[in-house]
């Protein structure tokens, strides 16, 4: 009879080593998940900030800091409630936007003044397109990595993620925001919440959200565009995990004289005042209007 046989004739000694194995199975995952990547990161960003490591290829976000000091911004996600016309109204303003906008690029010379991308997925797909954008800055996270022909000499800036533990337990509640993204970028389950940070660091103290729907049905009709139907694995959940980010980068956007609005048309974010896009450009072509006057 051999060993494992053996052990199962006795249900306490088999259940006991079934659940020591489980355990070492669970603290070798939380070891090469969050654990060790912690650690490498921490160490990265001190040598990084105290300057210990002054060729690192963060170093560009420096040059953006405060660039765009009490200004405002509109940061366009691709939620399905976006339309071309969206995009057309906002020729003019500064905007900031990510993935699969590029694919909207042939029915509008609508630009983004900044694009962002974090998923190795969409930045794949997107590559051709991101190459040849013409913005002032294309933010990449380093969840990407740079073996994928990234010319950080040009208009590419990389930023740290810190993943914190959303890798061991995608739905613990574990979220933080950075207002030092050369420091960190917090991950908050979308690539919105990153450019948020960004935003902040760069000095913006209006940001209006477009096309954060946050509401992904099971019809999987989750994005502006679609793309090589590619579909998020955690989907099920991953408008209540947002959700819960937007929250953290309200609460620190209320302590800092930060406003950030939500001028999505629907959706399930609830966390932002809700305005309308059109009253939003129409009261600010007011106040331009009235600056020239009194300027005349």
């Amino acid at each position: 009879m051999n060993i494992k046989a053996t052990l199962k004739k006795n249900k306490y000694i088999y259940s006991l080593v079934i659940q020591l194995g489980e355990s070492h199975w669970r603290i070798k995952r939380y070891l090469k998940l969050y654990i060790i990547p912690n650690i490498i990161f921490n160490i990265r960003r001190f040598l990084r900030v105290y300057r210990f490591y002054k060729d690192s290829p963060y170093e560009k976000l420096k040059n953006v800091k405060d660039k765009h000091y009490g200004e405002r911004c509109f940061i366009i996600a691709t939620g399905p409630s976006l339309t071309i016309e969206d995009l057309e109204k906002l020729k003019g303003e500064t905007t900031i936007s990510m993935n699969s906008i590029c694919l909207a690029f042939d029915e509008t010379d609508w630009r983004p003044t900044y694009y962002g991308v974090q998923d190795e997925i969409a930045f794949i797909r997107m590559k051709k397109y991101i190459d040849e954008l013409d913005v002032e800055c294309k933010f990449v996270g380093d969840t990407i990595p740079k073996k994928l022909d990234i010319d950080f000499s040009g208009d590419y800036y990389y930023y740290p993620i810190n993943m914190l533990n959303h890798k061991i337990s995608p739905k613990k509640d574990h979220i933080k925001f950075s207002n030092d993204p050369f420091a960190a970028i917090y991950n908050g389950y979308t690539i919105t919440y990153s450019l948020i940070q960004i935003a902040v660091y760069m000095g913006f103290k209006e940001i209006y959200l477009l096309g954060t729907d946050c509401n992904y049905s099971t019809d999987l009709n989750h994005h502006f565009r679609n793309y090589d139907d590619y579909v998020d694995p955690y989907f099920l959940y991953a408008g209540e995990m947002m959700i819960k980010a937007y929250k953290v980068a309200k609460k620190y956007a209320d302590k800092n004289n930060i406003k950030i609005y939500n001028a999505t048309r629907g959706g399930m974010l609830e966390v932002f005042e809700r305005v309308d896009l059109d009253s939003v450009l129409a009261m600010n072509n007011d106040n331009t209007r009235q600056l020239h006057v009194n300027h005349s």
